[in-house]
């Protein structure tokens, strides 16, 4: 997951990802912040880490906002989640704005498709 900022729909997400985790351990994930101000990006991050109990989903920061450039994300993304297998890109959700719901219930749904061998 890539994100320009945290919120409280995005910790709900990784919330339901870490629980997820727990539940299968082949599942992976990790969540990039990109953000230039890293003190405040990284206060931001022990905040949510603390708040939603998250164990199992590694929070970090990357000081680019435009995000890795081999990754492509689109700038107008305020969150895009790549699920892949076998390092093949399976699911690409990019959203503008929050997090809705809908939303969160659209990402988690697609897991099944990268547990697939």
């Amino acid at each position: 997951m890539f994100a320009r900022e945290t919120s409280e729909p995005l910790a709900s997400l990784v919330k339901k990802i870490d629980e997820k985790i727990g539940e299968n351990g082949k599942l992976k994930a990790f969540v990039v912040i990109m953000s230039k101000d890293g003190e405040k990006t990284s206060s931001a991050l022990k905040e949510m880490a603390g708040k939603s109990a998250i164990h199992h989903v590694p929070l970090t920061m990357l000081g680019d906002p435009g995000g890795p450039p081999d990754y492509e994300l689109s700038k107008d993304a305020t969150v895009t989640v790549l699920m892949w297998n076998q390092q093949k890109v399976v699911v690409n959700h990019a959203y503008k704005g929050e997090l809705t719901a809908k939303d969160i219930d659209a990402i988690t749904a697609d897991i099944p498709k990268i547990l697939k061998d």
